[in-house]
């Protein structure tokens, strides 16, 4: 499963990161690591970027960078 895979309100745990060296660094420097939980709070209307919180911080990502964040399937559940 991918990050623009996960419904709003649900959370899974970050496995690996994937595409070109230079976007897996930026993709980690925004806190986005193996091993961290990530939540979806909403997704924009028609194809748009997405709002997801790591830790206490949110952020804004775009779809395509979404699709290059694999997740751990059986972490993906209901946020608490």
């Amino acid at each position: 499963m991918t990050l623009d895979q996960l419904p709003p309100g649900a959370s899974a745990t970050i496995l690996r990161v994937d595409g070109e060296p230079a976007l897996r660094t930026r993709i980690e420097a925004m806190g986005l690591r193996v091993g961290k939980d990530v939540a979806v709070i909403r997704r924009a209307r028609m194809g748009g970027p997405l709002q997801v919180r790591v830790g206490n911080t949110d952020l804004i990502i775009r779809l395509a960078q979404a699709r290059l964040i694999r997740l751990s399937p059986t972490a993906a559940g209901a946020r608490e």
